[in-house]
């Protein structure tokens, strides 16, 4: 089952789901130190995250999937944010630098047919980076948080679907080991819980985190031309599928 975007940015809106894209921002930005003159997307329900690179990527959007709706983002300015259908997505050949995937592949319809779209509109030698929940992790095993809906894969799992998708791993990296409750002590303590599960339970944190990079040995089939789609909000400031 997967979360409606209104679910999504209420959990953000939590002192759980703040402590959640504080620690994954905080892993992001290790690994893109500097975007600066790049062509970036955000895919599924990546706002909570790619504000950060506002006023450094030289174009930055938000792509949300019609099956999850979508919402205005950024809440003041211009909009740059768009309902897509995840197999067409309204971006032309190698036009993006790097794509930041959360909430996305494992609520996937067509997991297959959006990594073929993702290959295509990715630049040749252009980075993409997933964060998916972990297989292993308590996580994947609530539905209390967004982490708890769609299909949760392993390290294995990952590496294969990606590299049938002719993307190579770059790197590897693991986050949220805390409980996924709304305690205030867990909050609290989140960081310490972060070092600590980092040193004994590696294999469980609640998601995983691969940066992938684009190759060009073969050929990946064409899909269909994409389309926008047209409405991208109502006065409530998020639209549905149809809306």
């Amino acid at each position: 089952m997967q979360q409606d975007v209104a679910d999504l940015r209420d959990f953000y809106n939590r002192p759980l789901g703040g402590v959640v894209r504080r620690l994954l921002t905080s892993r992001i930005r290790s690994r893109w130190r500097s975007v600066q003159g790049s062509q970036l997307m955000g895919l599924g329900f990546a706002a909570p995250y790619i504000g950060m690179f506002r006023g450094e990527a030289a174009r930055l959007g938000a792509l949300m999937p019609a099956n999850q709706g979508a919402l205005v983002w950024p809440a003041s300015g211009p909009v740059h944010s768009v309902m897509v259908e995840e197999a067409m997505l309204p971006l032309a050949d190698s036009s993006i630098d790097r794509l930041l995937g959360v909430h996305c592949l494992e609520v996937s319809e067509r997991t297959e047919a959006l990594l073929r779209e993702i290959w295509r509109v990715v630049t040749p030698e252009g980075r993409v980076l997933l964060i998916v929940p972990n297989r292993r992790g308590i996580w994947a095993r609530l539905d209390s948080t967004p982490f708890g809906h769609g299909r949760p894969y392993s390290r294995g799992q990952l590496e294969r679907l990606l590299g049938d998708a002719l993307f190579t791993p770059l790197e590897w990296a693991s986050a949220l080991f805390m409980p996924p409750l709304d305690r205030q002590w867990l909050v609290r303590w989140a960081t310490g819980f972060e070092r600590i599960g980092a040193r004994l339970w590696p294999g469980f944190a609640g998601v995983i985190i691969v940066e992938a990079r684009k190759e060009l040995m073969g050929a990946i089939p064409k899909t269909a031309p994409a389309r926008r789609v047209e409405r991208l909000a109502t006065a409530g400031g998020t639209i549905k599928r149809g809306g």
